[in-house]
């Protein structure tokens, strides 16, 4: 059974940082291209930031392009999301999913819940 467990957010003021993890496991870990997600109340469900199952490839929304790092730790089957130059935008819950790279890429979302999502963490970027 995929369990996908998200943590580090928080509140934060504008211009901070905060370093995300999910650590995953029912699946193999080091075959899936990771993503992490965000959403926001009223809008749809976002991919932020994606990582091959390798990690030499990464692939960022345009909107976190220069703030944002993805990372994993494929012995430790967890991926990591650095947020830094935090805005009050930013504010949203944040989820990671495993996907191949294609599918990651292609796929919308309009909810970031169901099977292989999970329960999120929040971020509020706020004075």
């Amino acid at each position: 059974q995929v369990q996908l467990v998200e943590s580090g957010g928080g509140l934060v003021q504008p211009g901070g940082s905060l370093r995300l993890s999910c650590a995953a496991s029912g699946f193999p870990f080091t075959s899936y291209a990771m993503g992490w997600y965000r959403q926001a109340p009223g809008k749809e469900c976002d991919l932020v930031a994606g990582i091959a199952s390798g990690g030499r490839y990464t692939r960022y929304a345009d909107s976190v392009k220069g703030r944002f790092t993805i990372s994993r730790d494929n012995t430790r089957n967890t991926v990591y999301l650095q947020l830094s130059s935090l805005k009050p935008e930013d504010t949203a819950t944040y989820y990671c999913r495993a996907d191949s790279w294609f599918t990651m890429l292609t796929q919308k979302h309009l909810q970031c819940e169901g099977d292989n999502w999970g329960q999120g963490t929040q971020v509020t970027v706020s004075a």
